[in-house]
């Protein structure tokens, strides 16, 4: 596997800090490594995926508070996942399976590491404002009047916007509507302009996801199976990881969240504190949820 400058400047420095300590404990005679950092690892963020980016700044929270240096970078899934494979980034805590990242492991997975399912039940949408007058993505085109003709869709680079391209759009005969690919802060900007006003909007969406307890929305049902079977969230690390960190590779393989869990925690960060400290909404459901953390270090 390629490994990058970045990575091996990092291992260059960690390795001189453990000389310079294990040098300063023997002069003073006492070999306590005491407030020696266990590492430092990169998580990689998909971009405008709440539950990624809730799980990233959980396992921010659980890495440091066990003495690793722990940096998240955001960006798109593609940029991720090409950073994942080369050693750029270590983990990445939101890749769908068997569906939504599939041509993403197939590029790239003789690099990665699965070290896990951490949800189970994650389907991909296309879902409507509650009142609209359609229920099933088999009555789309023929209303697509009724939603300015258009579906609001979110990063060039996610799964769900080649699925919806390569699959939903011709199995239902939408090719007449325009397909708009922007990025996920702006299709929920969309999405509660129009259900505040009151207007019809069809946009690509995901579960789990706190826009459903925001908004008054509901899911097109998909009787053609154009959208597939749910996914499940895995946890992918470059490969090796598990022997670079074995400690934590164990302690991810102990990490699942149910739907209500995780709807909770997006709810706490991205509703009641609109997204603006991350890391404190992490720190508060900690403070009210102590044994979650401790059934999975513990």
């Amino acid at each position: 596997m390629q490994r990058t400058t970045r990575r091996a400047a990092i291992l260059a420095t960690s390795t001189a800090l453990a000389l310079t300590l294990a040098a300063c404990s023997s002069a003073e005679g006492d070999g306590d490594a005491a407030g020696e950092e266990k590492g430092a690892i990169t998580i990689g963020v998909h971009s405008g995926w709440e539950e990624g980016i809730a799980a990233s700044h959980l396992w921010k929270y659980i890495l440091e508070e066990e003495g690793y240096t722990v940096e998240l970078e955001t960006a798109d899934a593609g940029v991720v996942f090409t950073g994942l494979a080369q050693g750029d980034y270590d983990v990445n805590f939101d890749t769908w399976l068997p569906a939504t990242h599939e041509s993403y492991l197939e590029k790239y997975g003789e690099d990665l590491e699965d070290l896990g399912v951490w949800h189970e039940d994650a389907p991909l949408t296309i879902a409507v404002n509650e009142d609209a007058p359609i229920d099933t993505l088999a009555e789309l085109a023929e209303n697509a009047d009724a939603f300015g003709n258009r579906i609001v869709g979110i990063e060039s680079g996610a799964g769900l916007t080649k699925i919806t391209q390569e699959s939903v759009i011709p199995t239902y005969g939408l090719e007449d509507m325009e397909y708009l690919i922007s990025s996920t802060p702006a299709m929920l900007a969309e999405l509660e302009a129009a259900t505040e006003a009151g207007e019809n909007i069809a946009v690509t969406l995901w579960r789990p996801h706190w826009a459903y307890d925001a908004y008054p929305i509901k899911d097109l049902q998909d009787p053609e199976g154009a959208l597939g079977e749910p996914d499940a969230i895995h946890t992918y690390a470059h490969a090796g990881f598990s022997e670079e960190f074995p400690e934590v590779a164990e302690w991810i393989g102990n990490f699942s969240m149910d739907a209500d869990t995780l709807s909770e925690l997006e709810n706490l960060m991205f509703n009641e504190m609109g997204g603006e400290d991350n890391d404190g909404a992490v720190e508060q459901w900690v403070a009210d949820n102590p044994d979650f953390v401790a059934g999975i270090t513990g």
